[in-house]
């Protein structure tokens, strides 16, 4: 069963949700405020979050800042039609989509749905390794450290995120659209070229030929991954 974080100052509309979600065989925490939210997250397992942006003292986009700091679950912003600014930060900062109100039942239990499929495919449903090895290279979570052959690389932290999103699930394509929306954590509006521009400095700094790459390597028309020749440890 997962677990939905519910987070709005208006308790009607956070015990509307809860009945919802319940329907669809979902376990609701409920929060009123930014302060407890960050709370409950931090002793319960939670897959996803319901945010109102509106809320007083800490509001939702403080909020989802955060959270950001710490947990990669999908954020799901409640808004007002009026809020397009708001809609808009909040996708920046970390927001996976965002609902508007008054909202559809149906609407939002499809929202939930999409952003759990796609959360669980990119493997943050799962306890991930800290450290990730592919051949000579090496990426250690913990120490946020990348070597190859035992020499340190020096990544930025896009490029870093990009590499353990493609180490996490060695030999999967993903798309440049999967690659930004998973690491930058926004809608993919130029992601062909961000994400070819980064890839291509990745290489120069895990790659002895570039040109000839021995683990991240591209799918024509598809996409990138990382991958082990035959032989190699």
């Amino acid at each position: 069963m997962y677990h939905i974080l519910v987070c709005d100052d208006e308790r009607d509309i956070v015990a509307a949700l809860k009945i919802y979600l319940t329907s669809g065989d979902y376990r609701v925490f409920e929060a009123y405020d930014g302060a407890s939210a960050l709370a409950i997250l931090a002793r319960e397992e939670i897959h996803l979050v319901l945010l109102d942006v509106m809320m007083p003292g800490m509001d939702g986009i403080e909020t989802l800042t955060k959270l950001r700091e710490q947990y990669n679950v999908p954020v799901i912003l409640l808004t007002a039609k009026s809020e397009d600014t708001d809609k808009i930060l909040g996708l920046n900062v970390g927001a996976d989509d965002y609902i508007t109100k008054p909202f559809n039942p149906v609407e939002v239990l499809a929202r939930i749905k999409s952003q759990l499929r796609r959360y669980l495919q990119l493997g943050g449903g799962t306890v991930q390794p800290k450290v990730l090895r592919i051949g000579g290279v090496e990426l250690d979570d913990a120490a946020k450290t990348v070597t190859v052959d035992g020499a340190p690389a020096s990544l930025t932290p896009r490029e870093y995120d990009i590499l353990r999103l493609l180490m996490r699930h060695p030999d999967t394509v993903f798309s440049p659209k999967e690659i930004y929306r998973a690491v930058w954590e926004e809608l993919p509006l130029n992601a062909d070229n961000a994400v070819a521009v980064h890839i291509r400095h990745i290489r120069e700094k895990i790659e002895i030929n570039p040109a000839e790459p021995r683990y991240l390597k591209v799918v024509w028309g598809k996409g990138y991954k990382m991958t082990m020749q035959k032989g190699e440890l």
